[in-house]
């Protein structure tokens, strides 16, 4: 099954797929023409160049799984087929026991903008119309305010500390409230 690209009001964002995680690993020369979108040089956020093997991996293993991991965020340009890439985002893996984890990174140049809300609250409405999750959860650092107001935004809650030594976990269930660049 392929995961369709989710629109939002500023942006498109694009699901990780094996030759897109190859195609990154090799270059922003060689991603870029693959997703119709300029890569910046400060291309890609910290926390993702890390995770980029673990994505390919998985995503090589299941196909199957494209859309419980990486998404690129593009914000849409003047030119209708050259967008700009500003963010990642996604999920830790599929849900285990209803469970979707979501994570985001914003290139520093492009933060306060609004994208990493506007792409956390699509993610998550994506995750929450697939069958069997029940919540998101999403941890960050009690230092990281600029995650957290994005978390509150979305409609997280907090629900004590996270996994990681000093972070701290935050949940929104279905009846929490979705709010900006809601996609359906």
């Amino acid at each position: 099954m392929s995961v369709p690209e989710l629109p939002t009001r500023r942006m498109r964002l694009v699901p990780a797929t094996a030759t897109l995680v190859r195609a990154e690993m090799a270059g922003r020369e060689r991603l870029a023409p693959m997703l119709r979108a300029a890569v910046p040089d400060a291309w890609p956020p910290e926390t993702l160049a890390d995770a980029l093997p673990f994505f390919l991996a998985r995503l090589e293993a299941d196909p199957a799984s494209v859309g419980w991991y990486a998404w690129y965020g593009l914000v849409r340009t003047a030119e209708p087929e050259q967008a700009l890439l500003v963010a990642n985002g996604g999920f830790k893996g599929p849900p285990r026991g209803g469970v979707a984890e979501v994570g985001y990174a914003v290139l520093e140049a492009f933060q306060g903008r609004g994208y990493a809300t506007e792409m956390v609250t699509a993610l998550v409405g994506w995750a929450l119309r697939r069958p069997g999750v029940e919540r998101v959860v999403a941890e960050t650092m009690p230092d990281n305010r600029p995650s957290i107001r994005v978390l509150e935004k979305v409609g997280f809650q907090p629900a004590g500390p996270g996994e990681e030594p000093g972070s701290l976990r935050f949940e929104l269930h279905p009846t929490g409230r979705l709010s900006a660049g809601r996609t359906t």
